[in-house]
C-alpha cells in the first residue's frame, strides 16, 4: 500500500500547539520555533503513516515535499531541547488523561542495527535471534508507567557494556576451558563509571521520575528477574518512601528456612509444595495456576525477609519465582500487580 503524506495530520498540530504551551509554561525559552513545530509535526504524522522512524520513508511519503537531507539535518542540528520536551510531552499526557497515579515498570529492548556501525550512539555487539549470529545494536533500559487507562513511557536510557570488561570475560571464559587456576588468571577491571549498570540506570531513572513528577502517586515499582539483586529492589524502595518492589528470583539462589540453607527451587519442591488456584489478573479471564508463598529470608539480598511466590500458569513445566520487599501484601495482590508487567511487552 502506497503512502502519501500531504499536510500534518490536525490533530498531531494542535498536540505540538498545546506541548508548546506547556515548554513555554515550564521553561521559558525552550519552546519550539515555528519551523521546529513544523517539522516534528511532520515527523509525528509520518511516524503515526509508515510505522517507522526512517527520513527515506517520510520523504517518499511527502512525494519529495520534504527531503531526507532537510528532515535530517533539522534532527541533528536544530536548537530543541529533547530532554525537556519529553518532560513537558509526559506532564501533558498526565493532565489531558487526568492520571494521577499507576505502577512503574521496567524492561529492556534490544533495537538491532548493522553488522558495522560508526555513528549511531551506543551501539554494541549483540546476539541476534533471528539468524543466530551477531549484529550490532542498542540496548534501551524504558520506564513505563502502567494506569487505569492507558500505559505510557516516561524515561529511558542507552546502555553500553564497558568494551574493557567484555573483553576480559570472553578473555577469562577461555582460559576456564583450558584449566588455567583462578591465581594466575588477569584480575577483573575496576568498574568504569562511563559505562553503568542497567541496574543503575534504572536507579537513575526512578530518581528522575520522583523529581520531575512529584503529583503521581506510584503504587508499586515491577521488574524482571535482571532487576531482582538487592542492589535495585532496596534502592527502589528507599526512594519512594518504602514502596513494593516486585521481581524475581533465580531458581538457584538460596533462602534461609528454620536456620536451614535451601535454594528456591528445592524450598518449594519439597517443603512448600504449590496447590491448584484459579486467578484472574487485571479483570480478565480466569486463569488456572499452581502456587505457593512465603516470607522467607534471602541470603542474595543481605539475609533481609522478603515475600517470595513460587507461579506455575497452567501448561508451563517450570515455575518462576517472584519476590517482593513489603511483605505485607497478600499473594494475591503480588501476583496481580506483577502480572502488569506484561503490559510492556504488549507495548514493544
Amino acid at each position: 500500500m502506497i503512502v502519501i503524506i500531504t499536510d500534518s495530520a490536525s490533530f498531531i498540530k494542535n498536540y505540538i500547539d498545546d506541548l508548546n504551551d506547556r515548554l513555554r509554561q515550564y521553561k521559558p525559552g525552550a519552546e519550539l520555533t515555528a519551523i521546529q513545530k513544523s517539522w516534528l509535526s511532520f515527523c509525528l504524522t509520518g511516524i503515526l503513516m509508515v510505522n517507522a522512524v526512517c527520513w527515506a520513508k517520510f520523504e517518499r511519503a511527502s512525494i519529495g515535499s520534504y527531503k531526507l537531507a532537510a528532515l535530517s539535518w533539522m534532527f541533528r542540528n536544530s536548537k530543541v531541547s529533547w530532554d525537556f520536551l519529553l518532560f513537558a510531552s509526559v506532564k501533558l499526557i498526565f493532565k489531558k488523561f487526568g492520571i494521577t497515579g499507576g505502577v512503574l515498570v521496567f524492561d529492556e529492548s534490544d533495537r538491532a542495527r548493522s553488522k558495522t556501525t560508526k555513528r549511531i550512539y551506543k551501539t554494541h555487539k549483540q546476539k541476534h535471534k533471528a539468524s543466530g549470529g551477531y549484529v550490532n545494536g542498542q540496548t534501551v533500559v524504558l520506564l513505563l508507567l502502567v494506569t487505569d487507562s492507558i500505559t505510557i513511557p516516561v524515561g529511558f536510557k542507552f546502555y553500553m557494556p564497558d568494551p574493557v570488561v567484555s573483553a576480559w570475560n570472553k578473555e577469562e571464559e577461555m582460559l576456564k576451558k583450558k584449566g588455567i587456576p583462578k591465581s594466575k588468571r588477569p584480575v577483573k577491571p575496576a568498574l568504569n563509571p562511563e559505562y553503568p549498570k542497567k541496574i543503575q540506570l534504572a536507579l537513575l531513572l526512578l530518581e528522575n521520575f520522583k523529581k520531575n513528577h512529584p503529583e503521581i502517586t506510584v503504587k508499586c515499582i515491577l521488574g524482571d528477574a535482571l532487576y531482582g539483586p538487592d542492589e535495585f529492589m532496596s534502592g527502589a524502595s528507599y526512594l519512594f518512601g518504602g514502596i513494593q518492589v516486585i521481581s524475581q528470583l533465580k531458581s538457584t539462589q538460596n533462602i534461609q528456612f528454620r536456620g536451614k540453607k535451601k535454594t528456591v527451587k528445592d524450598y518449594f519442591d519439597v517443603t512448600n509444595k504449590g496447590v491448584k488456584a484459579t486467578i484472574r489478573v487485571r479483570g480478565g479471564e480466569e486463569q488456572n495456576v499452581t502456587i505457593s508463598s512465603a516470607r522467607l529470608k534471602v541470603d542474595a539480598h543481605g539475609g533481609k525477609k522478603r515475600f517470595v511466590i513460587a507461579l506455575k500458569y497452567d501448561g508451563e513445566k517450570d515455575y518462576r519465582y517472584i519476590v517482593a520487599t513489603d511483605v505485607s501484601w497478600r499473594t494475591i495482590d503480588i501476583i496481580q500487580a506483577y502480572s502488569l508487567r506484561w503490559l510492556v511487552e504488549v507495548f514493544f
